[in-house]
């Protein structure tokens, strides 16, 4: 993206020291634009890329980073403005190995009772209402996906709904000092726990942002990680669920030119 001179005098403006530095690309991201300018990163969004399962929410973007931000489960907010947002540079690498420390994050992440509860999005859990998210999304694609096994998935709503970050994948999650810290923070939710652990093991996105699917000893090292053992009983009933849910994400994004999509969706519907 070729970003416009009025806009960024606009975000210089609102950002002091910037004037003068740099504007470096940032690459990985699929839905937005990022540049890191001196010690910040700046991010533009681009309102046509969400999707029914992925939201591309700036302004959920802005409270979560005030929200988790001093926690360090998301980057320090410096700034934002209109379709724009900036964020204290991140040291380290995207996600590649050791699946642990995402694990035990994410349960930081989940056991976070912030007051007042963020203005975040509110998802319907269980079994039947992920299950009638595939069909919802499959509703807007030409083609279909066998969908027998999920509709056997039997587990009743979550009972008290958590922080969820809702889009983690390797490319948003950044490893630096022994930590992990998660970026893009556009699609935020309460919800179920288990929405996050079914989105980091889904073969489909382990594909697209880092290049191959897990190992059953990565999934398995995950897992026990997980500090909550109830979480993983309840994610392990739900997955066939989910399964169908991202392959119809995947069916939906490669009907609409995201040709990396079509092998993402026969990785999804083999697991």
């Amino acid at each position: 993206m070729k970003l416009s001179p009025t806009l960024r005098r606009t975000i210089e403006t609102a950002l002091p020291g910037l004037t003068g530095v740099d504007w470096l690309p940032l690459t990985g991201g699929r839905t937005n634009h990022l540049w890191r300018v001196g010690d910040q990163v700046v991010k533009v969004f681009d309102g046509s890329q969400a999707s029914p399962l992925f939201p591309n929410d700036d302004a959920a973007e802005v409270e979560a980073l005030r929200c988790f931000g001093p926690l360090g489960l998301a980057p320090r907010l410096t700034g934002s403005g209109a379709g724009w947002i900036a964020y204290g540079f991140l040291k380290g690498s995207t996600w590649r190995a050791d699946p642990r420390p995402v694990a035990e994050m994410l349960h930081r992440l989940h056991a976070c009772r912030p007051s007042p509860l963020p203005a975040f999005r509110r998802l319907a859990s269980g079994g039947a209402a992920v299950t009638a998210q595939a069909e919802a999304i499959l509703a807007e694609c030409r083609g279909s996906l066998p969908r027998a096994e999920s509709s056997h998935v039997q587990v009743e709503p979550c009972q008290a709904t958590v922080p969820i970050h809702a889009d983690i994948v390797p490319g948003n999650l950044i490893v630096g000092s022994g930590s992990v810290t998660a970026i893009d923070w556009q699609c935020p939710a309460l919800g179920d726990p288990t929405e996050d652990l079914a989105t980091f093991l889904s073969p489909a996105m382990q594909w697209l942002y880092r290049g191959s699917v897990m190992t059953n000893d990565e999934r398995a090292a995950f897992l026990r990680a997980y500090p909550d053992p109830a979480v993983v009983k309840r994610l392990e009933s739900l997955l066939p669920a989910y399964r169908l849910r991202m392959a119809a994400h995947c069916l939906w994004r490669a009907e609409r030119g995201a040709s990396d999509y079509e092998m993402a969706l026969k990785l999804e519907m083999s697991a």
